[in-house]
């Protein structure tokens, strides 16, 4: 099978091509035969007894169908789910429930001109005596096994705003090189999802330090993906959201932050069951609600309960 495409099909489709394609399209079912075998004979993965094809579809979008590329991002995901079990054996939006509510995260309603997913992290909402790093963390991975149930996300991937607004010591002290490298596999190469672009607001200068530890872990890709807007970031930040995806408060049209935090921290609630169905087998088939008021036009995943 050559890279980027599919044999045996009845015509060669490229990546790109391919993952526009409905998620039922029998043209997709050899890369789907294909990355489950793949999957199946590695010995990391040997103790999974099957895979879903909603979950395979999830790793095939995130590299364009490549399916040798898709199996070493599987590994990856399977391998840092099980060394990272402090993060991702506790899928509980419930368990960060006063972090939530501190309107510390929203995934904004509308996307980016690009289909992409905006997630906005504020990260002086954060309070380090409170909640630690892991629990923060969990909170993005939380978001993350959602969004990338959705076919046009991993289509579009997603983009995210880091307010750094309240940035401390605090702060700093809780990012250590451990936790740096698990940060930096989960943008890079080790979720399904395509994080197309990185934006920091309102950065001090002390925040340089943690990125600089963070940086060395992150592909070159990546590395060009992150653009720092500084205290001054509305005009530079329009360059790459239009007004109608952006809160007030970051110089767009949109619903405020507070709400967005709210709406989303409700949609997190609403998926606690599903979340936790997640942390104790990512790989099988999940029951997922059909409609997501928070992402009208998209489709979901036809994912059975099994």
């Amino acid at each position: 099978q050559s890279r980027g495409h599919v044999a045996g099909s009845g015509c060669a489709m490229a990546g790109p091509q391919l993952s526009e394609l409905p998620d039922h399209s029998e043209l997709l079912a050899p890369a789907l035969g294909s990355l489950r075998r793949g999957a199946l004979l590695l010995g990391d993965l040997a103790g999974v007894g099957s895979f879903s094809d909603g979950f395979l579809l999830k790793f095939l979008r995130a590299r364009d169908f490549d399916v040798e590329l898709a199996l070493k991002l599987l590994l990856n995901y399977q391998r840092w789910r099980k060394e990272s079990p402090e993060i991702s054996g506790c899928l509980s939006p419930s368990s960060v429930l006063g972090l939530l509510h501190t309107s510390y995260h929203a995934v904004l309603p509308q996307r980016d001109r690009a289909g992409s997913r905006v997630l906005v992290y504020r990260i002086g909402q954060w309070r380090p005596g409170d909640w630690s790093a892991f629990q923060v963390f969990r909170v993005s991975l939380m978001t993350s096994e959602i969004i990338s149930m959705e076919t046009e996300t991993q289509r579009r991937g997603l983009k995210v705003i880091f307010d750094l607004e309240g940035w401390s010591l605090g702060h700093a002290l809780q990012i250590n090189p451990f936790l740096a490298r698990k940060i930096s596999s989960v943008l890079s190469d080790s979720f399904p999802l395509k994080v197309r672009g990185i934006h920091l607001v309102n950065e001090p200068v002390f925040f340089r330090p943690v990125f600089a530890m963070i940086r060395p872990f992150l592909s070159e890709k990546m590395r060009q993906r992150i653009h720092m807007h500084g205290a001054d970031f509305q005009d530079s930040l329009s360059d790459f959201f239009p007004p109608s995806v952006l809160p007030p408060e970051y110089g767009g049209e949109g619903p405020g932050i507070e709400e967005a935090c709210q709406d989303w921290t409700d949609r997190l609630l609403q998926s606690e069951a599903l979340l936790q169905q997640i942390a104790r087998h990512p790989t099988g088939d999940i029951a997922v609600t059909p409609e997501d008021p928070l992402d009208s036009g998209a489709e979901t995943l036809p994912i059975s309960d099994g």
